[in-house]
């Protein structure tokens, strides 16, 4: 988890989203226990209620689940759930202004293909930095 706290929203809200974060990037599976709330408090240097309201927000979503005395899991289906969710709110969310954007720079649906192509095989290939040999070095 990210170190940084932002002041648009509460540190507790937060918390829920980068478990959120977590749990769609399959760092933590169905099943997996989520830190416990004392570390997470230390670490960040929170309030370990803070945590507990964070954590709680996702009990109250059917994210995870509170086992007494063992800590708190994340519920089968948890990663489907959020998906769907998550889908949801892009749509409803991101993508007009997304669309907007699109539609004002008069991009074709090939033009973002090609872009998003390019970009994943720039991230992918490995960095040229060194610098060829001269032919006075080669021989």
């Amino acid at each position: 988890m990210d170190r940084e706290w932002n002041d648009s929203q509460p540190i507790y809200r937060q918390l829920r989203d980068r478990v959120v974060a977590m749990i769609l990037d399959g760092v933590l599976k169905e099943g997996d226990p989520l830190p416990s709330v004392r570390n997470v408090a230390a670490e960040y240097r929170v309030n370990p209620l803070t945590v507990l309201k964070g954590y709680q927000q996702l009990v109250d979503e059917g994210l995870v689940e509170s086992k007494r005395g063992r800590g708190m899991f994340v519920n089968a289906g948890a990663r489907s759930l959020l998906l769907q969710g998550e889908r949801h709110k892009f749509l409803a969310e991101e993508w007009p202004r997304v669309h907007a954007t699109i539609q004002r720079l008069g991009l074709t649906a090939e033009e973002l293909l090609d872009g998003a192509t390019r970009r994943i095989s720039s991230e992918s290939a490995p960095s040229e930095t060194a610098k060829p040999n001269t032919p006075e070095e080669e021989s």
